[in-house]
Order: structure tokens, then sequence, then C-alpha cells
């Protein structure tokens, strides 16, 4: 199994004869026959995570596009709006991949969807791969069970460094993947976030990917 990051949230995960793209964000790539998607998951609107034309670039004409019910764009094919607690695992499992829809928001004072948007934990290759999109560290995290969190630490992001930090203690993932950062605008500093995960957690595993 593999997992290439995009740059901003955007991820591209092959595992068990599938491809997954979580906010794809390609706009300058062109997008080769074995990397066409066969799922896509949007966590938000805003348009470093919901990029129209990265979508038509990755989407195979049959591939399923879960999307927030905040989402105001259409989608062609088959394109479902989803919540957070939705389920979407054992018969209803989207291509043999069990997806569970969790929330994302602002943190315990408000406890309202941030942007509308949610989290993504996705079960392939034997992993268990949580996706935060944009949220603060909420008490939710607590009940989540995975191997790999892949965590905002930069841009609008609400979670930086720190908060990113406390998260993946909290999570007790097996790995930790910073995103949500431009390396070449220096909005976030992922070797502080891994010293952080580190000192708090030393049997997680942080891995600092370079954008596709």
């Amino acid at each position: 199994m593999t997992i290439d990051w995009l740059g901003h949230a955007g991820f591209m995960i092959k595992g068990d004869d599938r491809v997954i793209y979580i906010d794809p964000y390609l706009p300058a790539y062109d997008v080769p026959s074995e990397d066409m998607g066969d799922i896509l998951l949007i966590t938000q609107e805003h348009d470093e995570h919901c990029h129209p034309e990265s979508i038509r670039k990755v989407r195979k004409g049959d591939a399923t596009t879960l999307v927030p019910e905040s989402v105001s764009l259409d989608f062609r094919g088959d394109a479902r709006r989803v919540a957070a607690g939705d389920s979407l695992t054992g018969e209803l499992a989207i291509k043999g991949v069990g997806i569970e829809v969790v929330p994302a928001y602002e943190g315990e004072t408000l406890p309202e969807p941030q942007n509308g948007g949610v989290g993504y934990i996705l079960e392939i290759g034997g992993l268990r791969i949580y996706h935060a999109g944009d949220t603060a560290v909420i008490p939710e995290m607590r009940d989540f069970s995975v191997d790999v969190a892949l965590l905002p630490i930069g841009g609008r992001s609400p979670m930086k460094e720190e908060q990113a930090a406390e998260a993946a203690v909290i999570l007790s993932p097996k790995v930790a993947i910073p995103m949500h950062y431009d390396p070449g605008r220096q909005d976030a500093d992922p070797d502080k976030f891994s010293r952080m995960v580190g000192s708090g957690a030393p049997n997680i595993d942080v891995i600092i990917l370079d954008p596709f």
C-alpha cells in the first residue's frame, strides 16, 4: 500500500487494487491511467480541498465521490452526500473499502462543523487511515481507532503544530503524517511537529512527506 501527499490536504492512497483520493489537488499534473481514482473523498468546500479541475483529472468514469452535505457543487456520476456519523462499512463498503465519516469542527467551545466539513477514517490494506480534514482537537478523537493519522499543521486549519501533536498523542496511531501546509511558504514547521510528537508519544513514527 502507498500513501502520496499531493500538497495542501490532498492524498492519493493505493491498496487492495483501489486508488483513493482525498481532497485531490493536482492542477499542474497530468494523471496517468493507473492513477485514476476509484473513490474520491472531499472534506469541505474550500478550493484547496474541493478543487473542481483536479477532481475532473483524477476520477474514473465509474468513480464514487463522497462529499459533505454542505458542499454546494454538483458532481456527475455516483456522488453521495455524507455527514459525520455515516458508516459505509461491511455490506455498505464502497468498492470493498470501509469508510467512516467523522466530525471536523473548531473545538469543544464551538461544537459546530468547521466550514461544514468532515473527516474520514478508511480501512484499506489492513490499515485504518484517518484524514482529519479541517478540525481542532475534538473529544471524538478519543474514540477513534486508527493506524495512520493525517493531521493538519498549518494554513487556514484550526490546528497548528502544537495542537496537531496533541491530537497525535490522543489518537496514538502507529504513524502520523503532517499535512495542510505549504513547504514553499514555510507556513508551518513539520520538524517542530515531529519533535513535539516525539516528546509526548515516542512510539509514534512521524513521516514527513514531500509533495507529489
